[in-house]
């Protein structure tokens, strides 16, 4: 699986820091923003705080996330397919519309069950 992430400062033609968040201030729709990859995982940056973060994520047939544990809550929400969501060995099957929050320090991964882009909400506040 390859994991694939605009999140990595890119520099313009004039050398500057391009900021990897979109554009503020202008709609956007959301479900386009992303492209699927074959065999991968992408990653795309809506927003990035000391206080948490805001991705939109595509998955390839076959691709998902290995278990993790995070200090932080998470809220995901499938935006186009649907997805398997296991936390803390219980499997939740979301599709397009659904959303669910992992707790935090609750071991979690993403089952594959065929395309689908998620939207990942990480709220960095409230635990030490």
């Amino acid at each position: 699986m390859q994991v694939k992430s605009n999140i990595m400062n890119k520099k313009n033609q004039d050398g500057k820091t391009q900021n990897p968040e979109l554009e503020k201030s202008k709609s956007h729709i959301i479900v386009e923003i992303i492209e699927y990859m074959a065999n991968s995982v992408v990653i795309k940056t809506i927003i990035k705080k000391s206080t948490g973060n805001i991705s939109i994520m595509s998955f390839d047939s076959g691709e998902g996330l290995t278990e993790k544990t995070s200090p932080f809550d998470t809220f995901v929400q499938i935006i186009e397919g649907k997805a398997e969501i296991v936390i803390d060995k219980e499997c939740n099957l979301l599709e397009s519309g659904q959303g669910i929050i992992i707790p935090a320090h609750s071991p979690n991964f993403i089952k594959p069950n065929g395309r689908f882009k998620m939207i990942s909400t990480i709220i960095k506040s409230g635990y030490e």
